[in-house]
């Protein structure tokens, strides 16, 4: 052989592999010897895949590597969307939003055309045209608790007020929501936010207010990973995967935990062991945890391992 490239490898891989399958063919095989040829042309199959694949370009589409860091695939810019950054949004309403639909009719009295009565002619279908727009809405609901003394004893009663009336004056949860969508969601400045709510109800809500609201989430939040943590260690099976955010310019981790409807996402500094163990919820949990063979997974052993199909997929594309 002059010369060793990819190309004579394969032709003299091709070669002995028919070579190999014609001696098979004639019975000059004996099953111990066609037992250690068919592993040796597997592994040296294998190591001529390795040796191939040196070359070969990793993207998502053949390895775990995401979309973000990996180079601009120039083909896949075809399809519609193809150059927006990031998922799309899901367009689900939120649940304290209504719909009023009315639809109104336009009759026809007469011919445009001779002016003969069409009163009574029966209608052959509608062409329609609708208009979509949005009416900010304040409500304001009083409670006027009534006062009474009694006769007997002198003692006066009030009437009670409603629990989420702890106050003279209180803001409802259309407004508190609608703030930290403004505030959280779309990540406005606190004093965007309060210009934004005079604009709608004509007054100003204070910075302790908003931070407030902001507390009580958290709060709420924490009881609700409680709970959901329980909820998921008693789940069958789970899958487990992490990625990446950026909080004050440095690289942060998010474990992620979906299993059911359920989807817990634990937000840590360092990615591996340390957010997992943080996270709280693998090093306790008894059943399956689905993965893509990553190392600190593996090292839990008091659980059940299965490997993610679409992560294999994309090895088996890649070689």
């Amino acid at each position: 052989m002059a010369t060793v490239n990819k190309q004579s490898l394969r032709e003299e891989f091709d070669a002995l592999k028919g070579e190999f399958e014609r001696l098979c063919a004639s019975g000059k095989m004996t099953a111990d010897s066609r037992a250690l040829f068919q592993a040796m042309l597997m592994l040296f199959e294998v190591l001529r895949v390795v040796f191939m694949e040196k070359r070969t370009p990793k993207n998502s589409t053949n390895s775990s590597k995401p979309s973000s860091q990996t180079p601009k695939d120039d083909t896949a810019t075809t399809h519609p969307g193809a150059n927006s950054k990031g998922n799309q949004h899901n367009g689900i309403r939120c649940a304290n939003t209504r719909t009023v639909e009315t639809v109104h009719a336009s009759p026809v009295t007469q011919c445009e055309t001779c002016g003969e009565d069409l009163s009574k002619t029966p209608c052959q279908g509608v062409e329609r045209r609708t208009r979509i727009d949005i009416i900010f809405e304040k409500g304001v609901t009083h409670v006027d608790a009534e006062i009474r003394q009694c006769p007997q004893c002198r003692t006066r009663n009030k009437g009670p007020f409603p629990a989420d009336m702890a106050g003279p004056v209180q803001y409802g949860p259309g407004i508190r929501g609608y703030v930290m969508n403004l505030l959280i969601a779309q990540m406005i400045s606190l004093k965007r936010v309060q210009q934004s709510i005079q604009t709608l109800i004509g007054q100003i809500l204070s910075e302790a207010t908003i931070l407030k609201y902001v507390m009580q989430l958290h709060h709420t939040l924490a009881a609700w990973e409680q709970s959901v943590t329980e909820q998921l260690l008693q789940m069958p099976a789970m899958h487990v995967d992490e990625t990446s955010l950026r909080v004050d310019r440095k690289n942060h981790w998010i474990p992620v935990c979906p299993a059911g409807h359920i989807t817990y996402k634990f937000l840590h500094p360092k990615r591996g062991l340390a957010a997992i163990e943080a996270n709280g919820v693998i090093p306790r949990y008894g059943g399956v945890i689905i993965h893509d063979c990553w190392a600190s997974y593996l090292s839990y052993e008091q659980c059940g391992h299965g490997l993610c199909g679409s992560h294999l997929l994309r090895e088996l594309t890649f070689v």
